[in-house]
């Protein structure tokens, strides 16, 4: 994962790279052993709280059984667009009184289904975290999560996801994202444990995460620059390489595309033009620390541009048909 060093920066995330500070193996072994089924969030709680003495061990082991075992429900997703809840109330004290009891159910039932959505996954996480003693909040806000996102201002929330308290700071934690992703090319959910998404950084979890209150950003970040950037999925969030060349999302078509990419330690890397959907080999030079390749472009050509790592896909661009 990578680390910021210098948030003066412009895009700062491009061009450092970042050591996890914490090593989560004895957590994630241990939580291995657990059934991969409970009857009730307490049971799950009763488990942990029983294995683990640190707020930190108690957020992952939470993070870690729920991403491995509850699968996103696209049933849900497209029947319902990711959760929405609509109910009437009277009062704050009535909506907040009846948001807390659909959480609580919708915790309950996403604990016994084993699937859900992003509220279902949040809903969940907070259950558990509040019965073993955590502090957490549940964050609505934009999510970067497909091409077409590239180059559009946040606007009506999306998505949501979990902050918990630890000692006097706030961790991001988006445990949907870290359970799998959805395969462009089957249009199916894969559960895959992701750990980029538990204690994210806020410069890096700022790449694909725009929160309704900006003071959930917990860094000095606009909604110009989240809108400006390229789509980077969690593989690349996780590695130990930076993209430090193209910063910008938005790519004029000077027919060709010129790609930097610091403490990259293969030569597997590829690219793909949505105009086709073809892989295509680059062709990738050393210099120094530095890999370097180019995309070419056809005249007039528009559409995305995805560079792949190791089979991988890291990031993805918008190219401007040249005028």
């Amino acid at each position: 994962m990578k680390k910021i060093t210098n948030l003066n920066l412009p895009f700062v995330l491009l061009f450092v790279t970042f050591a996890s500070a914490q090593d989560f193996s004895s957590v994630d072994a241990k939580v291995s052993t657990y059934p991969a089924s409970f009857s009730n969030p307490e049971k799950l709680a009763e488990r942990v709280a029983s294995d683990f003495s640190s707020d930190t061990a108690k957020a992952r082991a939470i993070y870690t059984w729920i991403a491995n075992n509850v699968r996103y429900d696209l049933n849900e997703y497209r029947s319902n667009q990711g959760g929405k809840v609509a109910f009437t109330y009277r009062s704050a004290e009535e909506k907040e009184k009846k948001l807390k009891q659909y959480n609580l159910d919708l915790a309950i039932r996403t604990m016994r289904t084993k699937k859900g959505v992003c509220r279902g996954y949040t809903a969940l996480y907070d259950r558990v975290a509040e019965l073993v003693g955590l502090e957490t909040m549940t964050i609505p806000g934009t999510s970067k999560s497909h091409p077409t996102h590239i180059g559009k201002l946040p606007t009506a929330a999306d998505h949501i996801w979990n902050a918990v308290k630890i000692g006097n700071e706030w961790k991001f934690i988006d445990v949907t994202w870290g359970s799998g992703s959805v395969d462009s090319q089957t249009g199916k959910f894969v559960n895959k444990f992701n750990p980029s998404y538990f204690f994210t950084d806020p410069d890096l979890f700022f790449l694909n995460h725009f929160p309704d209150e900006k003071k959930w950003l917990l860094t000095n970040r606009t909604a110009e620059e989240f809108a400006g950037l390229p789509l980077f999925s969690g593989q690349y969030i996780d590695s130990e390489y930076t993209i430090t060349f193209p910063k910008s999302g938005i790519l004029p078509n000077n027919h060709i595309i010129p790609f930097k990419i610091q403490n990259l330690k293969t030569d597997r890397v590829a690219y793909a033009l949505s105009k086709d959907g073809r892989i295509r080999i680059a062709d990738v030079k050393k210099n120094g620390d530095v890999s370097e390749f180019e995309v070419p472009l056809e005249k007039g050509a528009s559409g995305f541009v995805t560079i792949f790592i190791d089979q991988e896909s890291v990031a993805t661009y918008k190219i401007s048909a040249s005028k």
